[in-house]
């Protein structure tokens, strides 16, 4: 048995966030009656218009393909489990963590990678799409709500954490696309993000918990799907021999239950693992503070170097079955064009866009009307896209689609 699991700390490690030192907003507020600091940033993005579209968005499968599989919400609502799992045990500040997670994907357009593959084709010569940019900017900009502010006017930690959950950003600030937070609360010191450090542990283990997720899930679905089966990834290093043990301990489960065991124990074994290699770093790099943290050289919520090894594996495994199948490939196909449709159709005729969006787009004919454009289909859910493509096109085109 696994030393963490029955950790139940109840401290607050050294290099853990504490809401009561928060930085604060960029906008003061009085503070909260019921709520620290971080849990009402999860509030507030829980209420947000962008967190609800994510139930629309597709995760691998478009939405129409199947009521079971993983959407943008469902998916955002795991990662946050597993990231407060490993903030818990580890005595981080779970609500941070939380946050951090179930704000990660805010940014992602409908269609999941196919539709941000094509917002970068479309938007290159406007200065770029990027899905994390795009949360940033849903986060301090677009998520309009509040009297006194645009955004959510979130604590300083919560938008570093989102901005640099995945680590340092400096060395992407000459992209185009990130000049949105390379110019974040300009003329304010006390509110850099200190882009080429790393984020809190907390951010770290909403990043690593997204990695947990989306590995486990992604075979749930795959086989849900019947692109594989559990035969398939007998060979395969982590999950094969979790698929015999439980065949071991269960000989007369059905495989839809022997899924349901296999991806269970699969999240708990990678759990550990990077409870005990964040345990080990976390020590070896005498990390005594949440800004030793930062100034570290390295990332310090990580996988083993075995795991890393074999979930390498899986993943090849899944981009040759699931990722780049024939089913996907052709629903990919039709996501990348109606993107383009709806781009080149709003770009041309500004008057489609709603009120609130064609105002902004009439500013120019370039890149403001361009990051308009992006902006408002960036929102949209995958149903809403298709919609939205079928009501403009030409009969003669509907029938292309």
């Amino acid at each position: 048995m696994s030393p963490f699991t029955a950790v139940t700390p109840a401290f607050r490690a050294p290099y853990a966030e504490d809401p009561a030192a928060s930085r604060g907003r960029l906008t003061p507020e009085e503070p909260s009656r019921t709520r620290n600091a971080f849990s009402r940033d999860r509030d507030r993005i829980i209420h947000s218009t962008a967190f609800r579209r994510l139930k629309g968005k597709t995760q691998v499968f478009v939405a129409h393909e199947g009521d079971h599989y993983r959407t943008r919400l469902s998916h955002s609502l795991e990662v946050a489990q597993i990231a407060r799992s490993l903030a818990h045990a580890l005595g981080l500040d779970q609500d941070l963590a939380e946050t951090i997670a179930l704000a990660h994907d805010l940014g992602h357009s409908p269609f999941g990678h196919a539709g941000e593959d094509e917002l970068q084709v479309q938007m290159a010569p406007w200065g770029g799409f990027d899905h994390n940019v795009q949360t940033f900017r849903i986060l301090t900009r677009l998520e309009t709500r509040y009297p006194a502010f645009d955004g959510l006017n979130l604590t300083w930690e919560t938008v570093e954490g989102i901005v640099k959950h995945n680590g340092p950003v400096s060395q992407r600030l000459d992209d185009p696309a990130w000049r949105a937070i390379a110019d974040y609360a300009d003329g304010r010191p006390d509110w850099n993000l200190r882009l080429d450090g790393f984020a809190s542990l907390e951010a770290q283990a909403a990043a690593i918990a997204d990695d947990i997720a989306y590995n486990n899930h992604d075979v749930d679905d795959g086989l849900s799907a019947g692109l594989f089966t559990l035969d398939d990834l007998a060979t395969l290093p982590l999950i094969g021999p979790v698929v015999a043990g439980v065949r071991a301990d269960w000989p007369a489960l059905t495989p839809r239950m022997t899924r349901f065991e296999a991806v269970r124990r699969m999240i708990g074994l990678m759990v550990d693992d990077v409870l005990a290699e964040t345990s080990r770093r976390l020590v070896q790099d005498g990390i005594d503070s949440a800004e030793a943290v930062r100034r570290a050289g390295r990332t310090q919520v990580q996988f083993s170097d075995a795991m890393m090894a074999d979930l390498g594996v899986l993943r090849a495994f899944l981009f040759e079955r699931m990722y780049r199948h024939a089913t996907v490939n052709r629903s990919r196909a039709r996501a990348r064009r109606t993107v383009a449709a709806l781009f080149e159709r709003f770009m041309i005729d500004p008057d489609q866009l709603p009120p609130e969006w064609s105002s902004r787009a009439r500013l120019d004919d370039g890149p403001r009307r361009a990051r308009a454009v992006c902006d408002y289909i960036a929102g949209m859910t995958d149903r809403f896209a298709t919609d939205e493509q079928r009501r403009l096109a030409p009969a003669r085109s509907r029938r292309q689609l």
